[in-house]
């Protein structure tokens, strides 16, 4: 998902809530005016014309109100298909549905304790300055894309009607960028790229960013293989009904042009789950490095005092900086207490070779391991040697939940398929730690990280979190 898309999304939470407040205070100094309409002199009622204060009071409940309201309609999607007018009429019924809601509540508790006329003014004029902050967010939207900032790069694999009808419609959006079609040659005005053999190719040379699938005619094992290959390279991946049989999970359903077109969706962490989960990670790294303060400093005394050197893992033997791959297959400097002698990380593919307990798997765990510390061995046990990478997390490298973060030269030996575990960012604890941490075999753990990544919820994480506990303290006890 484009950063423009979030921020422009996220956006109009605060623009709503402004342009209410306006609302609210326009209405009320309009009220003070009691020859407004010409002709006509409203009576004014200072007794029920509460105190400015009291009213914003009462704006900001409402208006708090209406915010929920909107996000239960889904008007606050951070992926917004939809065309400016429709998002208007949905946020105009909301309101509505608002107005009609605050009325019966003054009818229920049979007090009204504002000016009805103000009231009035109050609702009409909300619905007029949300929606001007609505209009105001997809002109900056639209002067964006036409500044190809958050332009979405569009390959279509198929040549017929669909595809044709689709690109009609497609190409007038400002938010694609149509690089053109993979499929066999016929008469139409998209530029053919070239057999779907090229697609590799294609993408790499055009960075396209979504992948539309038009064509059925394709056997079981070249969907597959596109699905796989999108999911390896962290690209959108639709398609219209009827291709495949599936990974029927996490889709999306949209209508262009009256054609059906489902979009795969890797995990819910798209959207509002990104920003939640981000906003988790936050704040729980945030507490967990104040609460866990006494430890580190407990640890780092301890291995000072066990052995010489730094008392992080930082570098590698030949001075580099320690490296893990992160989302997308980024590298990031990675922090992590020192649990081995100085200079014996390397001994892993030498020496200590043969001693590696996951061998056939692009990991490797050296049994009984001599290059262990004492302490050391505690801090593996207990996994406390994990916990500077809460700073990872703080910095928005890393997640309390997620995939493990592997070196470099691992993720160099996944298979294709390994790679979808690159879609989100890796975390401290995860799926597979808590279901058997080191001792899994490496496809039951991609298959668990997996399984995570593509039903993704913050209960998970939360019952992810509280489980770990429980294989700290059980690597305590032994």
């Amino acid at each position: 998902m484009k950063p423009s898309e979030i921020i422009l999304g996220l956006l109009k939470i605060p623009v709503d809530f402004i342009m209410g407040i306006l609302a609210f205070v326009l209405a009320y100094h309009l009220r003070a005016v009691s020859d407004l309409i010409p002709g006509i002199k409203l009576p004014l009622d200072l007794t029920l014309f509460p105190p400015l204060e009291k009213y914003i009071n009462f704006s900001a409940i409402a208006l708090a109100a209406l915010l929920l309201m909107l996000a239960i309609n889904r008007a606050y999607s951070l992926k917004n298909h939809s065309k400016l007018n429709k998002e208007i009429r949905k946020v105009i019924f909301t309101e509505a549905v608002w107005g009609m809601l605050i009325i019966a509540y003054f009818f229920i508790i049979r007090e009204f304790p504002f000016s009805r006329l103000a009231l009035a003014y109050s609702w009409i004029l909300t619905v007029i300055f949300i929606n001007i902050g609505r209009i105001i967010i997809r002109t900056i939207e639209n002067a964006l894309l036409r500044a190809n900032i958050g332009k979405r790069n569009l390959l279509f694999i198929g040549n017929n009607a669909i595809t044709e009808s689709l690109y009609i419609s497609m190409k007038k959006d400002p938010k694609y960028n149509i690089i053109g079609l993979l499929g066999i040659h016929t008469n139409g005005s998209i530029k053919n790229l070239g057999g779907i053999s090229s697609l590799q190719d294609i993408v790499k040379k055009y960075k396209v960013e979504e992948i539309l699938q038009t064509t059925s005619n394709l056997s079981q094992a070249q969907a597959q293989d596109i699905l796989e290959f999108c999911r390896e390279n962290h690209l959108e991946y639709s398609f219209v009904p009827d291709l495949l049989a599936m990974y029927k999970t996490n889709i999306e359903i949209k209508t262009q042009s009256g054609i059906p077109i489902i979009k795969m969706k890797p995990t819910p962490l798209d959207g509002w789950g990104r920003v939640i989960k981000r906003g988790f990670d936050t704040f729980g790294a945030f507490i967990g490095l104040i609460i866990l303060s006494p430890i580190f400093l407990i640890t780092a005394i301890t291995i000072k005092l066990d052995s010489k050197g730094n008392i992080f893992f930082k570098y590698l033997d030949d001075g580099s900086r320690v490296k893990r791959v992160g989302q997308h297959g980024k590298l990031f400097n990675f922090y992590k207490f020192r649990t081995m002698h100085p200079n014996t990380h390397n001994l892993r593919y030498t020496e200590l070779a043969a001693k590696n307990a996951r061998q056939g798997s692009p990991l490797v765990k050296i049994k009984d391991d001599p290059r262990v510390t004492r302490t050391g061995k505690f801090l593996r046990k207990t996994s406390i040697d994990e916990l500077p990478q809460l700073v990872n997390v703080l910095k928005g490298e890393m997640s309390l939940v997620g995939p493990r973060p592997h070196m470099p030269e691992e993720v160099a030996k996944y298979d294709k398929h390994h790679k979808f575990v690159l879609t989100i960012k890796p975390g401290i604890t995860g799926l597979a730690q808590i279901s058997g941490r080191s001792d899994l075999d490496f496809e039951e753990e991609m298959r668990l990280d997996t399984y995570y990544i593509e039903n993704w919820s913050l209960w998970m994480d939360i019952v992810i979190l509280f489980k770990t506990f429980g294989v700290f303290f059980k690597g305590y006890k032994e």
